[in-house]
């Protein structure tokens, strides 16, 4: 007898929703399971009355891939929206990304010279030439004013660490604009699904069958020979059961809040950037689709240290992790019906344009074999 499905899908986040979708297009045989009570993965949208919760934090959908824009496009509607977050150093506000007016705002300067001119003053008084660590990475990057404001304190508290502690790899460099312009991203195609995150992936699980609330660690033994191939997004190590231990991986907390007001913050993302502030940034849903409510919703997002169980966001690709990562990445090709995609089964950040890209060219190379 052969096997019930084709392909079963491990995770309903966006890489596996993804790479369902094309397969049942061509008419294969599809089973999603997720371990959670909902599809989506982190850019999972929850209702509360007309405004769209970003649950695991702020997705914004930016790419100049063409293609990929107008992939998404052809299944919701997608609203305008540039990111444009604003930086409170103790109460002080500042523009971001780091541009004039964030200059203007730091020491007066009006002009891109004489911005220039002190950032590079700033850099020279360093006398950095070899970078050893994170904090001498952004010093000779871009001076020391603004690596004390906007860089320091929002950097320890996301990675848990003293920038000295911390590779110069992360930030090998830093947007730096000379004009006026609080774009954060410079992509062409920016914007948020009309309703949320949730309209586009209900679309691409259209006609898909999906377990959720099943975890395919725990359920192995019954759900690998119901199909040809599986399609694994979850943790790498976790399917191996840390046989060399477990990889390693920044985590966050979220404090979702309603207050009976208009308005809370006036615009969607600020960051918290001294060290004192215990969260790194506050959301202001409503702001991301511009919906007139007589209420909102805010998150305070709280970075902390990660433990098996918790929900793995940025993986800590230093030298040990990569090395670890590689001795798994040896036992998966040595799996040739388990196919691995995405952030966490990659250990890699990804944006959502190139999960996209990505679990399409994995489907087609699946499809073709």
């Amino acid at each position: 007898m052969g096997a019930e499905y084709d392909y079963i899908i491990v995770g309903a986040g966006l890489y596996g929703a993804t790479v369902a979708w094309r397969a049942r297009r061509a008419g294969k045989r599809v089973l999603v399971v997720e371990r959670r009570n909902h599809t989506g993965g982190n850019v999972h949208c929850e209702d509360a009355d007309g405004i769209a919760v970003h649950r695991y934090g702020a997705h914004i959908f930016h790419t100049s891939d063409r293609k990929i824009w107008e992939f998404v496009n052809s299944f919701v509607e997608f609203s305008p929206f540039i990111n444009s977050p604003i930086a409170n150093y103790k109460g002080r506000l500042f523009h971001l990304p780091f541009n004039m007016n964030t200059f203007c705002e730091l020491w007066g300067d009006i002009t891109p010279e004489q911005a220039q001119a002190r950032i590079a003053e700033q850099r020279a008084e360093s006398g950095i030439t070899e970078p050893r660590n994170l904090e001498e990475q952004a010093i000779s990057l871009v001076g020391r004013d603004i690596y004390e404001i906007l860089v320091k304190g929002y950097t320890e508290k996301q990675w848990g660490r003293p920038c000295t502690e911390l590779p110069p790899s992360i930030i090998r460099r830093l947007p730096v604009r000379f004009t006026f312009d609080n774009n954060y991203f410079n992509d062409t195609y920016q914007g948020i699904p009309v309703g949320g995150y949730n309209t586009l992936i209900d679309k691409l699980l259209e006609g898909v069958e999906v377990r959720l609330g099943c975890d395919f660690i725990r359920h192995r033994a019954e759900l690998e020979p119901l199909a040809d191939k599986i399609v694994y997004t979850g943790e790498i190590d976790r399917l191996f059961d840390y046989r060399f231990g477990a990889l390693e991986y920044r985590s966050l907390r979220f404090e979702h809040q309603r207050l009976e007001q208009s308005d809370y913050q006036s615009v969607a993302v600020m960051n918290f950037t001294d060290r004192e502030t215990p969260y790194t940034r506050i959301i202001e849903h409503k702001h991301f689709s511009g919906v007139e409510r007589p209420h909102t919703v805010i998150t305070h997002e709280y970075p902390q240290e990660w433990q098996q169980g918790m929900e793995p966001y940025y993986p800590i690709g230093d030298s040990r992790n990569l090395d670890l990562y590689a001795k798994y990445r040896a036992l998966a090709d040595s799996l040739p019906d388990v196919i691995f995609g995405g952030r966490l089964a990659e250990y890699r950040y990804y944006d959502m344009h190139q999960v996209i890209d990505a679990a399409l060219s994995t489907a087609d190379r699946l499809l073709n074999e």
